[in-house]
């Protein structure tokens, strides 16, 4: 891997090319992040870069009348990690991750990746967890058919037979059942770099990403580049 980035989802829009041709984008806050660590085959046995994006506060405690200890922001950052922050001379980040680049060591704690690595027509493979569709029939969920829709007919949207019921006398593992819909890690390849601003840091990338809006995106040079 050459280049990689954090970014949030904005949103969908539209933009037409120079021969006028419509193209339908996701517009991705990338960057800019910082380096928080890196990584060495010498100290940690492989070579990687450890990155944070967008700013957190600081997790604040004080002591009640009591002497009891009373959080102020509890979704803060904690001590540890605030050490972690500034040893690398950054502020507290929210999201931290690793990327394996090549050439880790040429790089400087503190210093910042920016939405500039990436190029117009460049491949991207994008990384999101998908928008949750809570509880789903197996039509929806695995796209099953349903039955016969005629008053006679007991078998509308049910997911068909479960199993024998002498032999196996159970349901196999696998089986297309209604439940949780959604709300899994999802990537997407070989997606396309249409535009890069990199005044506001934004990546316009042709088609869909996985994820709602504001939802954390994990960009990566493609690895399957089909022309």
């Amino acid at each position: 891997m050459k280049k990689a980035i954090l970014a949030t989802k904005v949103g969908m829009t539209q933009i037409f090319n120079e021969d006028g041709t419509l193209v339908p984008v996701t517009v991705l806050q990338a960057g800019p992040c910082v380096v928080t660590q890196i990584k060495t085959v010498e100290n940690d046995g492989y070579s990687a870069v450890q990155v944070g994006f967008v700013d957190k506060k600081e997790r604040i405690t004080n002591k009640d009348k009591s002497g009891k200890k009373e959080v102020v922001h509890r979704h803060g950052v904690n001590k540890a990690m605030k050490g972690h922050f500034d040893k690398a001379g950054v502020s507290c980040k929210r999201f931290v991750r690793e990327f394996k680049l090549e050439g880790a060591e040429e790089y400087a704690l503190g210093s910042e990746i920016k939405a500039d690595v990436f190029a117009a027509g460049d491949k991207i493979d994008a990384s999101a967890i998908s928008k949750g569709k809570g509880f789903q029939g197996a039509i929806k969920r695995h796209g099953q058919h349903r039955g016969p829709m005629a008053h006679g007919s007991k078998f509308h949207r049910h997911q068909g037979s479960n199993g024998a019921c002498s032999s196996p006398s159970r349901v196999f593992k696998g089986k297309g059942m209604p439940g949780h819909m959604g709300c899994v890690k999802v990537t997407v390849q070989n997606l396309e770099v249409v535009r890069v601003d990199a005044e506001k840091n934004l990546l316009l990338v042709k088609g869909a990403v996985p994820g709602p809006k504001k939802a954390l995106v994990t960009i990566k040079e493609s690895v399957k580049t089909m022309a």
